[in-house]
């Protein structure tokens, strides 16, 4: 049987809580964790974790059961995840050990951007404007689908982006059914006083063609495993901004691959605009930069030459599955 991870749980959060779950909860014992730079740091990350854990609990899994192990129940072969050897493959090695099960990589699973004539036509203004701009000079700025920054988190990246002085594409999205204008949610002048070095996008934009783009020199994300995915496999590095749950192990997955800058929080576990502008400045601005592009970028390559052979290995294996089945 074959059990498929979908991109809510990354490898490493299933490795991270699983680890602690297999030795602590299974064994009684609590040896140390194996990849000190998984970690959550302050008070906030840990609450948020925890909150999801009692979600699980109280509406998913019984009080005694490992809540990620148990997935592996379902499974007496192998697992797929949504990921490659070249960014995770020292923890898919070391989490098959601990779940006893073989454990695949599906590759990131990023479509190539190819030629569309009615899309390039309804974001023509944004290209054309990112076009305009010089090489590695624009920073992308997009908290996803599914997670919505307050007004005081808005204004604190407003500050940072006024800080750092860098090119700018920002995409703000707002709960379904709130009719909030751009303008009111940021700081009064802001847009007039940015107007010759950013854009700001309400709802969706073409992320994909932004970050395939050679203008663009950095992605400030709040850390969704498929956008960073879909960023290395650009060869664009990751500022991190992670708010909630997984996103915390998921940004320093890729620190340490040397493609990240993780924006410090402050005591209160609040991102300030000052650290804002400094992590962008640290990558799109200062030489360090360069560095950081170098190493997404053979990260880039390596994702793209593994991507094959992983889906060969997938296609083999379900295979060998099914005539498993037949006997």
């Amino acid at each position: 049987m074959c059990l498929v991870i979908n991109s809510l749980f990354p490898i490493t959060n299933y490795f991270s809580y699983g680890h602690h779950q297999y030795h602590c909860v299974r064994h009684g014992d609590n040896r140390d964790f194996p990849f000190q730079e998984l970690y959550l740091g302050d008070n906030h990350e840990k609450k948020s974790t925890d909150a999801l854990f009692q979600f699980l609990y109280d509406n998913v899994f019984e009080e005694d059961e490992d809540v990620l192990l148990v997935n592996y129940r379902l499974s007496t072969d192998i697992a797929l995840f949504k990921t490659s050897r070249g960014l995770e493959g020292k923890y898919i090695d070391y989490f098959s050990a601990v779940v006893n099960r073989k454990l695949l990589c599906v590759g990131p699973l990023v479509a190539d951007v190819k030629k569309d004539d009615d899309e390039e036509e309804k974001y023509s203004d944004i290209m054309e404007w990112l076009s305009k701009k010089n090489q590695h000079s624009t920073v992308y700025i997009s908290f996803g689908n599914e997670y919505f920054l307050s007004k005081p988190k808005i204004e604190e990246i407003a500050k940072g982006l006024e800080l750092c002085d860098a090119n700018f594409i920002w995409v703000i999205r707002f709960p379904l059914g709130e009719e909030i204008s751009v303008e009111d949610a940021l700081p009064k002048g802001f847009l007039e006083r940015v107007k010759e070095r950013g854009i700001v996008i309400s709802g969706w934009a073409p992320q994909a063609r932004i970050l395939a783009h050679q203008s663009t020199a950095s992605f400030v994300s709040h850390c969704g495993w498929s956008s960073l995915n879909e960023s290395i496999y650009f060869g664009v590095p990751v500022i991190g901004m992670p708010m909630i749950l997984t996103m915390f192990i998921d940004c320093r997955v890729l620190v340490e691959a040397g493609v990240c800058v993780e924006i410090v929080k402050d005591e209160n576990g609040v991102y300030k605009g000052e650290e804002i502008a400094k992590a962008i400045k640290k990558v799109v601005v200062e030489s360090s930069g360069e560095g950081l592009r170098r190493r997404a970028q053979e990260l880039s390559e390596k994702m793209k030459m593994e991507e094959g052979q992983e889906l060969d290995e997938v296609a083999e294996s379900l295979w060998q599955l099914c005539l498993k089945s037949k006997d």
